[in-house]
């Protein structure tokens, strides 16, 4: 029985979805944002009002006025006038 238990236990564990920060363009241009994760550089174009869940496991992301933020999942960021609010 506990060797059952054990065994629910590490599987949920490893079934547990990753968390990722979520990112919402709240500016009426596409924004692009450069997100740099395990040292790949990716180019993220974000479209007015989307949001895109990005970075589960950390990341570097710059922003279109140039800021850099660092993320570590599940941090909601609002781009408003090209610029970051975490929340």
């Amino acid at each position: 029985m506990k060797r059952m238990i054990m065994m629910l236990l590490v599987s949920a564990t490893v079934s547990a979805p990753a968390m990722a920060a979520s990112i919402t363009n709240k500016d009426a241009d596409t924004q692009v944002l450069v997100v740099v994760e395990g040292g790949s550089r990716v180019e993220v174009a974000l479209e007015p009002g989307a949001t895109e869940s990005i970075c589960p496991s950390g990341c570097f992301v710059t922003l279109p006025n140039g800021d850099r933020i660092a993320l570590s999942g599940g941090e909601e960021v609002e781009i408003e006038g090209g610029a970051a609010s975490i929340k």
